[in-house]
């Protein structure tokens, strides 16, 4: 591998100072809609952009995926970019939105950062090295009871309109539960499971780009990620994180 994670948290760190320049200054910063419920500003874009032209001049073995530009050609080896994930919360002016940046070769997630600007929480991890928080190692909670448990979800389906919305496998779960939290950037949710915060997170209708450095930091802090079947892998569409003390309760509900 041609990039160290020390490299990589200097790439994304400046990454993080671009896009709290905008932060700081939201009422000049534009909001548009890709559809009626998907938000994009021009943070989103400057940072795609700083990422793809750094990561690619960097690296230029790798191609590139983010979320605003799309796919380069060779996407064999790639950057799986999200500049900025949770844009609705930021365009608010609120706290949880990330930068996460995630590198896969040949199919399988090799490192991932994800940075949180506005709390300065900057986690990480490379397969097979475990998970850090600010350079401190992470692991996942020790609830073995799902009753006793603080779970988070989005709503990603809503945005889409579609017929299966999340809202009543919510319903089902939450009330078995001590504590629910709704964020607003998946990216964010999976590393708060990494760090024990949350105890599990599950959303649907999410791209690659949403889940792919969380997934990998919350493998490497000893997370399940599952689909809401309970089989192992990194599902968009159907993601599922838990501590892997409560997946069994937890899928009875889903």
């Amino acid at each position: 591998m041609s990039i160290s994670l020390a490299e990589l948290e200097a790439i994304v760190r400046a990454a993080g100072n671009i896009a709290l320049t905008y932060f700081k200054d939201l009422k000049n910063v534009g909001v548009n809609k890709k559809s009626p419920r998907d938000y994009v500003t021009a943070a989103d874009v400057a940072v795609e952009a700083y990422l793809k032209e750094v990561l690619t001049q960097r690296c230029p073995e790798y191609g590139f995926w983010g979320e605003e530009s799309g796919q380069t050609a060779d996407q064999t080896n790639r950057w799986i970019v999200d500049p900025i994930d949770g844009t609705h919360s930021f365009s608010r002016g609120q706290y949880y939105w990330s930068i996460s940046v995630a590198l896969e070769i040949d199919g399988e997630l090799i490192m991932g950062a994800v940075f949180a600007p506005a709390l300065n929480d900057y986690y990480c991890a490379e397969k097979g090295k475990g998970a850090f928080k600010n350079g401190e190692s992470i692991r996942v909670s020790t609830e073995d009871n799902l009753e006793n448990g603080m779970i988070a979800t989005g709503f990603a389906c809503l945005r889409s309109y579609l017929t299966d919305n999340n809202l009543a496998r919510f319903a089902r779960i939450a009330q078995h539960t001590t504590g629910q939290r709704r964020f607003g950037s998946a990216a964010m949710d999976l590393c708060l499971v990494a760090d024990g915060q949350l105890d599990a997170f599950w959303e649907q209708e999410l791209n690659l780009y949403d889940v792919a450095a969380g997934a990998l930091i919350a493998k490497e802090a000893g997370a399940s990620v599952t689909d809401f079947s309970g089989n192992a892998g990194i599902y968009p569409k159907q993601i599922l994180v838990t501590n892997g003390l409560i997946l069994s309760q937890i899928l009875s509900y889903m």
